[in-house]
């Protein structure tokens, strides 16, 4: 295979302790094997035997893969590549009735699947390739006039092939060529998006996890309607409340990044004066929770011998304050450097010399190539993967508030690397749906790159919408788990995929707004 062991794991492993070094060598390992799905096999029945007590999809028994809007959900067939396995029906919808949990679905509107599925985590092998992308492409198809609204399925069951039609209607129709932007059904699935999103928001303000409350939230404001600023101001004020400058909670720079770019936002679009002492309280945090010198490495940390060189990580942030876990990641970074741009975009008089400690260290794990990798040094300059930290390093630089033409050579190289490889948009490192976020929000600094990651995902966007038009988090080879520990299967991806559809009225500051 193209992409191999050492870099699907150089990346990541060079500050990480010898024994968590070996187990992500012998992981890299199994990601290298030919034929892996998007997510593992495992004994114990993981990952569909995963499941959520919440939500619509608690009946469906497991993470299986979602059909789009005919109602039925998958897993792929690890010995028979060519085939889906539907493990579940949900009533009222095209499929009840037709099919049942344990057909295999081998064919759609008169051709055999042919291409084994090789989605997993490698250059090649993203993209859903196989079954689920071909079956994608025929939903689409079929809710077009030439097909009539029918979707026909050649279905194995019992030994026997069969021939089973689904009625799919014309009502939803097809994406436009320039989706999301000039595109009825984009438009009309984006309102639906942010009315459900609306009524998920939680007494408190808060949509869950750190990157649905940014999606969610971020996803109302980019609406443009006003009637959605109050239930945004609820959010901010949960964030405010949960902030302060100094704070040492566990995984906390992902919450004050979260909250920094929301508030920023809301701050930007309403002028709203309280919200201005908030935002200097989560800078003086990021503050003190980036990455500068050496006394800010934890005993646990020095255990460890981290860093490893002089000069390594600065700048960065990781997943808590100073050097604490394996210190400082690009994903992180990305993240704090757009806050910190968002912060002086607002009037916060952000340290420049802070920001740009932040925009190196990204400049240090770019390759040439404009892939970002794991931290502040490259593996390789003619190797990617999944396109999430570039994503946010992208807006980040785009955002830059300073003049100089490096933030925006920086972010179109960023965004072209998205643009060469589209097909990594639904496939990322740990937060599937944070990253497809701000890989969506990178590409987008590029219209050619935009265009280019909707269209070779179009296939995606169909198979995730469900029959009630919500979108669903498909298996993928990080689960997070199924961000199920908040019920929200359907709420991240929701958010989300909403985001994505207003990106091109550009009402955000991160969208391509005023800045």
């Amino acid at each position: 295979m193209t992409q191999t062991v050492e870099s699907l794991t150089r990346e990541r492993n060079w500050n990480m302790p010898k024994s968590f070094r070996f187990f992500v060598f012998f992981a890299g390992l199994w990601v290298a094997m030919p034929a892996l799905g998007q997510v593992h096999y495992h004994k114990d029945g993981r990952p569909w035997s995963v499941t959520t007590r919440r939500g619509p999809d608690a009946i469906a028994g497991g993470w299986y893969y979602n059909l789009g809007i005919t109602g039925m959900r998958a897993i792929l067939v690890e010995k028979e590549p060519t085939q889906l396995l539907v493990k579940y029906v949900f009533n009222g919808t095209p499929a009840h009735g037709k099919i049942k949990p344990g057909d295999l679905l081998i064919g759609v509107n008169g051709r055999r699947f042919a291409t084994p599925h090789l989605n997993g985590y490698s250059v090649e092998v993203f993209g859903g390739k196989g079954p689920l992308r071909d079956l994608g492409i025929a939903i689409e198809e079929s809710q077009g006039r030439k097909l009539r609204g029918k979707l026909s399925l050649a279905v194995l069951r019992d030994g026997k092939t069969r021939k089973e039609t689904l009625g799919l209607g014309t009502s939803n129709g097809i994406y436009g060529k320039k989706f999301p932007s000039d595109c009825p059904k984009s438009s009309r699935l984006r309102k639906q998006l942010c009315e459900f999103i609306a009524g998920k928001q939680r007494a408190d303000g808060s949509w869950g996890q750190p990157h649905i409350n940014t999606f969610s939230a971020l996803a109302l404001l980019a609406s443009g309607e006003s009637r959605y600023l109050p239930l945004v101001k609820k959010n901010a004020e949960f964030h405010a409340r949960k902030t302060r400058a100094r704070d040492r909670s566990s995984l906390i720079n992902w919450r004050y990044m979260a909250a920094g770019i929301v508030m920023g936002e809301y701050y930007l679009r309403t002028k709203e004066k309280w919200v201005l002492p908030e935002l200097k309280e989560v800078y003086e945090f990021l503050l003190s929770s980036q990455y500068t010198d050496l006394s800010q490495v934890t005993d646990s940390a020095k255990k460890r011998k981290l860093p490893r060189r002089e000069g390594q990580a600065l700048g960065g942030w990781g997943h808590n304050p100073g050097f604490e876990g394996y210190g400082p990641i690009a994903m992180v970074t990305g993240q704090g450097a757009l806050t910190f741009a968002v912060l002086k975009h607002c009037g916060v008089d952000v340290d420049r010399a802070r920001h740009d400690s932040a925009y190196e260290f990204l400049a240090r794990g770019t390759g040439r190539n404009g892939y970002l990798w794991y931290a502040d040094s490259p593996s390789r300059h003619d190797r990617w993967a999944d396109m999430g930290r570039t994503g946010a390093s992208a807006v980040a630089n785009f955002l830059s508030p300073y003049k100089d033409k490096k933030y925006r050579a920086s972010a179109l190289g960023h965004a072209r690397a998205i643009g060469d490889h589209p097909e990594t948009l639904p496939d990322t490192h740990g937060s599937p749906m944070m990253g497809m976020g701000f890989t969506a929000l990178g590409a987008h600094v590029d219209r050619a790159s935009f265009r280019r990651m909707m269209d070779s995902n179009r296939w995606w966007f169909t198979l995730a919408q469900c029959p009630d038009g919500t979108f669903y988090y498909q298996p993928n080879r990080d689960n997070n788990p199924y961000d199920f520990t908040d019920g929200a299967g359907r709420l991240s991806a929701s958010a989300v995929v909403a985001l994505i559809f207003l990106m091109d009225e550009k009402n955000l500051l991160v969208t391509g707004g005023a800045k």
